[in-house]
């Protein structure tokens, strides 16, 4: 197994209570060295990390730049991006494109699956460069921290992928959250659709380790695929796009979702580490329990009191499972298909998927005479591409990024608990942060740090 535990002074760094409910400040003001700077003026030379999909879309919204490496193990998924940028170095194996394109790559793009996120985002870091890295930041709650360290010790520019960060509405809504708009939260409901909603590659297969071992394409290279995840023979049902529905790969819909749905929360709020936290779920069959996700669960968390704000109830809900209906809602308003609320003894806030998309604050006649408090947070020109020129930015000018890793890296952690609590359904996990270790289960604690497989480490 390899050694990847964290230092002690690692861990004074990370860890504590404080980091979450800190994290905007150190995202807005902490003083960095910045490796490789350059002028607003010039180009940033980009490299991606899994150039399919998402990964796609990550790099046509910073086509304003230099697209000089593209870099997936799957040819047939890339295919249309390489189409697009028939000028990029190509390659499979990040490592190998590190070492041959290391002066030539000032920042560099990872949209690989979950299980890959972390040793391509740390490899990449290490090389000096600046960093996006689609949500969530990491497979385990051990990575998270690992990687927020990493951003810290060396200096880069990150950016998590959770493009409503970048939103107006996310920043008026911890506006008016924070100046007592809706009272003292004790209360947040938030759900999703997922993993029976959404895109085709949302919905999860509900089944049993495949039996049969087709021959892997040749356009694929299965090994780099799996990557530090223990071997298993090839199926097609793994990937390109189902891979988010099994434990070994993905994080699931709380995982795929959490980092859009909880961050209005999380940052209103000033959340930071939960106490506790327990999962239910519909898995029944052991065989299909111990491969991939449930199609639906609940997941309770439970957050201590942070200075003058009072202790917090957060559920989270998925599988088209949605929470009881607010006492301020008008009869006919209805919650959407992905969404949270924040119920306050003064009013309630409510918003959409990723972000606060479709951002209401009810009873609408008390809210309708608030005339709101001032803009007091730095706002992000708004476009399509928005939350990836923010980074781009930030790699420029050194202020960094709205999801810097310092904010990203709690919220991927508080993520991840949840995660975590649905393979032990039913039992309350206490939650040590600074130890990084739940302190009441020891079969919880394998799903914090598991090990990578010979050849794999970060």
């Amino acid at each position: 197994m390899e050694d990847r535990s964290l230092t002690r002074r690692a861990f004074l760094a990370a860890a504590g209570t404080g980091v979450a409910a800190t994290a905007h400040v150190a995202c807005a003001n902490t003083a960095r060295v910045v490796p490789g700077r350059i002028s607003p003026n010039e180009r940033l030379n980009i490299a991606a990390i899994g150039v399919g999909g998402m990964g796609r879309a990550n790099i046509e919204a910073c086509a304003t730049e230099n697209i000089v490496a593209l870099c997936d193990v799957d040819d047939s998924a890339a295919a249309q991006t390489y189409r697009t940028y028939p000028d990029a170095n190509r390659y499979r194996d990040f490592r190998i494109m590190f070492d041959k394109e290391h002066k030539n790559i000032d920042a560099v793009i990872v949209a690989t699956p979950d299980h890959t996120h972390a040793v391509a985002a740390v490899a990449a870091m290490r090389a000096g460069k600046h960093l996006f890295c689609q949500k969530p930041l990491a497979h385990s709650v051990h990575e998270a921290r690992y990687l927020t360290e990493v951003a810290r010790e060396t200096g880069v520019q990150t950016q998590m992928g959770n493009q409503g960060h970048s939103s107006e509405q996310i920043r008026r809504l911890r506006e008016w959250v924070q100046a007592g708009a809706i009272g003292q939260v004790r209360e947040v409901h938030a759900w999703s659709d997922r993993p029976v909603g959404g895109d085709p590659w949302s919905d999860f297969p509900i089944m049993k380790r495949p039996d049969e071992t087709p021959a892997v394409p040749d356009t694929l290279d299965w090994d780099l695929w799996l990557g530090p995840v223990s071997y298993r023979p090839y199926h097609p049902i793994y990937c390109p796009t189902t891979w988010r529905g099994f434990y070994d790969f993905g994080t699931g819909a709380l995982g795929d979702m959490g980092c859009h749905i909880l961050d209005p929360a999380f940052w209103a709020l000033d959340l930071g580490h939960p106490e506790s936290v327990q999962a239910t779920t519909t898995h029944y069959n052991p065989q299909v329990s111990e491969e991939t996700f449930p199609r639906a669960s609940i997941v309770r968390y439970q957050f201590p009191a942070r200075g003058d704000m009072p202790p917090v109830s957060l559920t989270w809900y998925d599988g088209r499972l949605k929470p009881p209906i607010p006492r301020d809602f008008e009869p006919d308003m209805q919650l959407d298909n992905n969404g949270a609320i924040l119920i306050g003894d003064k009013g309630t806030a409510i918003h959409g998927s990723h972000g606060a998309g479709g951002l209401r604050f009810l009873p609408l006649e008390t809210m309708r005479e608030y005339k709101g408090p001032p803009r007091t947070l730095r706002r992000i020109r708004q476009s399509g591409n928005a939350h990836e020129q923010d980074w781009i930015r930030a790699c420029k000018d050194g202020e960094p990024a709205s999801a810097c890793f310092d904010y990203g890296g709690p919220l991927t952690e508080m993520v991840l608990l949840g995660v975590a609590a649905m393979r032990i359904k039913d039992r309350k996990l206490e939650w040590d942060a600074d130890k990084l270790q739940f302190t009441n289960n020891d079969e919880a604690n394998a799903f914090i740090n598991p090990p990578y497989r010979e050849g794999w480490s970060l």
